[in-house]
């Protein structure tokens, strides 16, 4: 009985004691728990673990490395060590202590030089595993066809292994610098007491410190190699130019090469020292040079010299084969080297309005201001406090077979608008779950009518063949806290009457809690013990976080940079979102570099496509850019994270679209390096700028926006981003750019090039011709007088035919509180003649009429000026 009594009390502090542990461990490891769970629950658990051993493994590795140059230069060293005792002498007696010393360097390799050994490598490595992904991408890295136009490397070499190398080299210094400095103290002690015995330090001592000196020279002589290479990066020359000028390859690179031969001389002529003890001559000769070589190398001026006297005097034709260098690996580092350039010559008359192509181009044409649909969107749309719409996004549908253009947007559960009075734990995290359907209206609407709606209610529904199976929203692009989803209480589905429609979640997002291990670590990890404590669970019960979609990205890969607009997709099973994802680069070698969000880049690509379900969050990665070799180095990283872009769902590959983001990128630098003549480029002659208009009195830049033109083929229609660009300085349009979204033009840049000898206004002059039309003048007076508020949206450039059409929208909103823009009347012109209808047909029938009428007029008034036949 107390056998049985002791076995029991045993077996319940066990538990007991393994519980406490458990308890423990939750407190410290629950984010690293619920990092394992979360990326479980995403299907990427082995990328997750993947990871982790990577990293560590490339802290291991280096430190292992590192530890091995330390270890056995000191196990060398203690070799030689005591290797010649003191005789035993009355005075040896008094170096008893001293023997002890010498025996415990000749047996202390385990325990003086492993821990030192131990504590320098991890030093000296510590850098490297702050870069271990930089690491791997060298490891991985692929070969790029394309070669730089000086050394004739792979710009893999600069993308991957030169800023490694850089790393690598002054690690190595700093490691054979401590280390020849530390073995040579051993030795100068162990020579000055040998030195009372008049005995003299062992070769094989000398050796080793000539192998230490010769290494660290050659390291140094390394970092001179790889000096050649940062010429590629000189800024001397801006703003003019990025990269090396004549200076550097023929001034500095000579430096570069006549400091590397010195420092091979002196590093023989040292090594010859150490052995001879002969030589010291020719020792400080070559340091003495050497010392005026670096200080030429990095003497401002000696170069300013020589810019002065022999390059400023024919800069043009001196600088020429590196302006051209420039241009070339600029180009190539943006994705410019492909841009195919037409000319367009603008007519005056706009072709007739029934011609189907006109119409269909009109339909097309976004009327509404984003910003301002959103106001639209969340005043007519939003039904409910707790629903908000994150921003309007553009795409196009095939709508009862026509294709359209459209505005949509998610209508996404936003927990800080829940109603004051119903903020308890119960509603926030398990009855206010998700998000509901979308809205989407027609690009093109007509003023003084009501809003056409593609899609639109609670829950949705269309009278144009739009339908979703579940159009419920748990990711989208507003960040809430976690959810427990399905569970007792209900979920509240969307609203009905004076009730609501409840749900359960069935999809697969989140993460399982059918175990009370997971309840407390996330009771712990979210500081919140309801979670541990609330009988509201249930065996499916899962708890969903990281709700937005750029977090979940981030979380999962860190190394892309996230276009700032992800945008909404509408099938008939489910709702999702695309993301944008950039690989970028500051080391493509000579190229101009440009200052974004992210920081400063000269290389950037958009390799990738992300989906997320909007129900159950699932995130899927589509390599769009296979020539990346960016994103193919991550690709032999992590296989199988990355699919081809063929396995894109054919749901969502109509809705691919090139962002604007890189397009901006892009064209700015393609302002400039459009010239790709050097003579030209020198006298920067004709630089471009983004078009200007006015917004109220602000001056402000035109950004890329979408449109469905015939612009790349003509009769067919794509959908495509275009942007006006202008002279620097001035008003008038210099070339309309535009990229396509549509397959097979998918990331095709076209430039429309003006006549240079032709005035084509641009949007900042329409607008001071639209201010001194005194009918629209008048009208916008009436209108302030009843109590609205007169505003003009954006102007729209829309190329028909070869007629340049300029179409800016007017809004009118209230003057009280409740403010709900109103397309009131559309104002187009071409350039002179300015007309304001309700709808563009009008606008373009009125137009038409006018522009014929006023050539009419202007022939009859100058007739008899014109010179006649002779008799």
């Amino acid at each position: 009985m107390v056998h049985w009594k002791r076995w029991l009390a045993a077996t319940v502090m066990s538990i007991t004691a393994l519980a406490g542990i458990a308890i423990a461990l939750s407190f410290f490891f629950s984010h690293f728990l619920v990092d394992i769970w979360w990326f479980d629950s995403v299907g990427y658990e082995a990328y997750f673990w993947q990871r982790a051993l990577y990293r560590y493994a490339v802290l291991g590795s280096v430190s292992i490395f590192f530890f091995l140059i330390f270890f056995l230069n000191f196990w060398v060293a203690s070799r030689f060590l005591g290797a010649t005792l003191p005789a035993k002498t009355p005075t040896a007696a008094s170096l008893k202590s001293y023997r002890r010393l010498l025996q415990g360097f000749r047996t202390g390799s385990m325990w003086v030089y492993t821990p030192l050994s131990i504590i320098l490598s991890v030093v000296i490595a510590l850098p490297l595993y702050e870069r271990w992904e930089a690491f791997l991408l060298y490891l991985f890295s692929p070969r790029a066809k394309v070669a730089d136009p000086v050394y004739g490397n792979e710009i893999g070499y600069y993308l991957f292994a030169y800023p490694i190398y850089t790393l690598i080299q002054h690690r190595l210094l700093i490691a054979f610098g401590v280390l020849l400095a530390a073995i040579t103290l051993l030795y100068l002690v162990e020579r000055r007491i040998l030195a009372r015995e008049e005995k003299r330090l062992p070769a094989g001592a000398k050796a080793h410190i000539s192998i230490l000196v010769f290494l660290v020279f050659l390291i140094e002589i390394w970092d001179f190699v790889l000096q050649r290479y940062g010429l590629l990066y000189s800024r001397s020359h801006l703003p003019l130019f990025f990269g090396p000028g004549y200076v550097e390859m023929n001034i500095t690179w000579v430096l570069i090469w006549i400091c590397m031969i010195l420092l091979t001389g002196a590093a023989i002529s040292l090594i010859y020292f150490i052995n001879t003890r002969k030589g010291i001559r020719i020792f400080a000769g070559f340091a003495v040079v050497f010392a005026l070589g670096f200080g030429a190398r990095y003497s401002d001026s000696v170069l300013q010299t020589v810019e002065k006297y022999i390059v400023k005097p024919n800069e043009s034709s001196t600088e020429r084969p590196y302006i051209q260098n420039t241009i070339k690996s600029t180009l190539a580092a943006y994705r410019l080297d492909d841009v195919e350039v037409r000319d367009f010559n603008p007519e005056r008359i706009p072709t007739d309005i029934s011609i189907p192509d006109i119409q269909s181009i009109l339909r097309n044409t976004p009327v509404w201001d984003g910003e301002l649909l959103d106001d639209v969107y969340k005043q007519l749309q939003n039904l409910r406090t707790y629903y908000d719409f994150p921003g309007v996004d553009v795409d196009r549908y095939t709508v009862n077979g026509l294709y359209q253009q459209v505005f949509l947007s998610a209508r996404e559960l936003n927990r800080d608008q829940i109603p004051e009075g119903a903020r308890n734990w119960i509603n926030e995290h398990l009855s206010y779950t998700h998000g509901f359907g979308a809205v989407m209206t027609p690009a093109g609407q007509a003023g003084d009518e009501p809003m056409v709606w593609f899609l639109r209610g609670i829950p949705p529904e269309s009278a144009y063949g739009f339908k979703i199976e579940q159009p419920g929203i748990y990711f989208g692009q507003i960040a809430n806290d976690y959810v427990i989803a399905p569970n007792g209480s209900g979920e509240i589905d969307y609203p009905k009457g004076s009730s609501n429609v409840l749900t359960s979640y069935s999809g697969k997002g989140g993460v399982p809690l059918h175990s009370l291990l997971k309840r407390f670590v996330f009771s712990v990890y979210f500081k919140d013990r309801n979670i541990f404590f609330t009988s509201k669970l249930l065996p499916e019960s899962r708890i969903i976080f990281r709700h937005k979609l750029t977090e979940r990205i981030r979380t999962l890969t860190p190394y892309l940079i996230l276009d700032r607009d992800p945008y909404l997709v509408v099938t008939q099973q489910k709702l999702f979102w695309i993301q944008d994802a950039y690989t970028v680069s500051d080391k493509y070698p000579m190229s101009m570099p440009l200052a974004t969000q992210t920081g400063e880049v000269s290389y950037i690509r958009n390799s990738v496509k992300i989906t997320m379900d909007a129900y159950d969050g699932s995130i899927d990665f589509y390599l769009f850019d296979p020539q990346d070799p960016i994103i193919g180095a991550y690709s032999r990283i992590y296989p199988g994270i990355f699919k081809d872009a063929s396995q894109m769902p054919d749901e969502l590959k109509p809705h691919v679209r090139y962002p604007k983001e890189i397009f901006e990128t892009q064209m700015a630098i393609y302002a400039k390096y459009h010239q790709t003549d050097p003579e030209v480029f020198y006298q920067q002659e004709d630089i471009w700028e983004f078009a200007k208009t006015y917004k109220g009195k602000q001056s402000s830049e035109i950004s890329p926006y979408y449109l469905t033109l015939d612009l790349i083929e003509p009769g067919r229609f794509d959908f495509l981003l275009l942007l006006p660009m202008s002279p620097s300085g001035r008003d008038n349009l210099r070339s309309l750019t535009l990229v396509g979204c549509d397959r097979p033009y998918y990331g095709k840049i076209i430039v429309y090039n003006f006549p240079k000898g032709e005035l084509v206004f641009g949007p900042s002059q329409i607008y001071a011709l639209i201010n001194q039309d005194t009918t629209i003048s008048q009208q916008f007076t009436l209108w302030d007088q009843a109590g609205s508020e007169v505003d003009r949206g954006k102007m729209i450039i829309l190329p028909v035919r070869k007629v340049m059409l300029y179409i800016q929208p007017v809004y009118l909103k209230s003057a009280t509180r409740l403010k709900i823009p109103e397309l009131k009347r559309l104002i187009v012109s071409q350039g002179q003649i300015v007309i304001m209808e309700t709808s563009l047909e009008e606008a373009y029938a009125q137009l038409q009429k006018r522009i014929k009428s006023e050539a009419e007029r202007m022939d009859k008034r100058f007739a008899p000026l014109m010179q006649q036949p002779p008799q």
